[in-house]
């Protein structure tokens, strides 16, 4: 688990919380505020990791305060979850989430370029297409593997969204502001 911080303010969110599952690399990206306390990241973990995953064997993290806080230290003793902690200075321990949030960078960056107040709306989007996607060291989808199956796409469902109107206008604006240019 992983932080995305200093973000821009989208809605109230100005950081992404990032969990990766290690053998089948499913993910979640779970928007957040900055001044998120300990308490509030036991909240979040709760409600987005075990009620929909159950509990991990295990946690991979950076030494982050909220990380190894005596709050944190108690919840995963209790919970009976190894806490690993990476080396000092060394992100690269948690190497999977590290690239994942890299993915995720980049994707917010091409779809959010120009307007930069509502990427929290991205997200599921991401996740999804982050989850549905092929995973080079394991050559399937974290769907097929965590889910045994791949998810139904319709056109139907994408029509409905309001995220592809969001897109046609946000390609309008670069389209105009290309031919100011």
């Amino acid at each position: 688990m992983d932080f995305i911080t200093q973000l821009p303010l989208s809605k109230s969110f100005d950081s992404i919380l990032v969990a990766v599952e290690r053998f089948s690399k499913m993910a979640i990206f779970i928007p957040a505020y900055g001044k998120i306390t300990a308490l509030d990241l036991a909240q979040i973990f709760i409600n987005y990791v075990f009620l929909k995953h159950g509990l991990p064997a295990s946690i991979v993290s950076d030494r982050g305060s909220l990380f190894v806080s005596s709050f944190g230290t108690q919840l995963c003793k209790h919970l009976k979850i190894s806490r690993d902690l990476s080396t000092a200075f060394h992100p690269e321990t948690d190497g999977q989430t590290e690239r994942v949030n890299q993915i995720l960078k980049q994707y917010l960056w091409m779809y959010v370029r120009y307007h930069q107040d509502y990427w929290h709306t991205w997200l599921p989007l991401a996740e999804f297409a982050y989850n549905n996607s092929e995973h080079s060291s394991t050559k399937q989808s974290p769907f097929s593997l965590f889910m045994e199956e791949i998810p139904a796409l319709t056109q139907s469902i994408f029509l409905k969204n309001h995220l592809l109107e969001s897109y046609e206008q946000h390609s309008n604006q670069y389209r105009n502001l290309s031919k100011k240019n």
